[in-house]
């Protein structure tokens, strides 16, 4: 699942509008559609500002297999 998908079904389910999401974190609207409509660029702080509301962050996670990841130009052992 991506942010995009996971602030809108968590927006529904709580019965929030997005005038309701922005107010809530702090943002501005047009930021809060800009993020639900996958725009490819947003601040990482506002996006956590959001998150955070459903008790999420953004943080690093793995996008590799284990097997094929890949540290200082070396395979992992």
């Amino acid at each position: 699942m991506n942010i995009r998908d996971f602030v809108k079904g968590q927006r529904k389910i709580h019965g929030l509008t997005q005038v309701d999401l922005a107010r809530k974190a702090g943002v501005g609207l047009r930021f809060i559609r800009e993020l639900e409509q996958g725009k490819r660029t947003l601040r990482m702080d506002k996006v956590n500002q959001v998150l955070q509301l459903f008790g999420k962050t953004l943080g690093p996670v793995d996008w590799r297999p284990e097997e094929n990841a890949v540290i200082n130009g070396k395979e992992k052992e």
